[in-house]
């Protein structure tokens, strides 16, 4: 369901919010080009929706917030980009750091980590260490992470472990995923207009409701979440059932 902009705030139920929400933060660059801004200008303000972002869900009881920040795909993109990229991390972890305790936010990174700059890895370190001693909200920051080369690591995993393939299950192979202690979504949000999952959480999407709007991420503000929200909670999950 797509709302438009006109439509007035919906008022929540707060009895139903989702536990965990995932959102591709999508329309960064067509936002900055909207304004005739250079598109690492929208990056940054999509940095910012995030925080924004995170700090209204977890208001809201939230549990889980997961984004999509850097695919595997993404190193295909212009080099002055991706450093873009590179630096609104650097710079948003600097800023976590002071800042998480106080928010007792947790923020956990899934992907493949290896191939980033040492500076960011040595940052994601201090975060993971500091998200130790948190206990609210988890915000997963995926990075490069590619949902089919999620699936691929985890057998590869299981195969180098000599587990008989006889004995593989649904909750086994699960278990070796970058998420295997966080719930899957039920709700997941994709801002931008486009209308696919682009790689992103293809095994924890199984049965997530969906949302797709035209609204690009650095405008999705506490009004837009809430319609997204809203829609989830207008609908019955099933799970195969009837």
């Amino acid at each position: 369901m797509i709302f438009g902009k006109q439509e007035a705030r919906p008022v929540l139920d707060k009895t139903n919010i989702p536990v965990h929400i995932a959102a591709i933060m999508d329309g960064n660059g067509r936002w900055a080009q909207k304004r005739g801004l250079p598109r690492t200008a929208g990056h940054s303000a999509g940095s910012e929706a995030f925080q924004n972002a995170a700090e209204y869900l977890q208001s809201l009881g939230v549990q889980y917030f997961t984004v999509y920040a850097f695919s595997t795909e993404n190193w295909k993109r212009p080099a002055e980009e991706v450093q873009a990229i590179m630096g609104l991390l650097d710079r948003y972890l600097r800023k976590a750091i002071r800042e998480m305790a106080e928010k007792n936010i947790r923020l956990r990174f899934l992907g493949d980590l290896e191939p980033l700059p040492e500076s960011l890895k040595k940052l994601i370190a201090e975060t993971n260490e500091i998200s130790r001693g948190t206990t609210g909200m988890q915000v997963n920051v995926c990075l490069n992470y590619g949902g089919r080369d999620e699936i691929v690591r985890a057998v590869r995993s299981l195969v180098r472990e000599g587990v008989d393939p006889e004995t593989i299950t649904e909750d086994l192979l699960g278990s070796r995923l970058y998420s295997a202690d966080i719930p899957d979504p039920d709700l997941t949000i994709r801002p931008g207009g486009e209308l696919r999952l682009s790689n992103f959480l293809l095994w924890q999407n199984a049965y997530t409701e969906f949302y797709f709007t035209d609204t690009l991420w650095p405008d999705m503000d506490e009004a837009e979440l809430d319609k997204a929200i809203a829609a989830y909670q207008g609908r019955k999950r099933r799970f195969g059932g009837i």
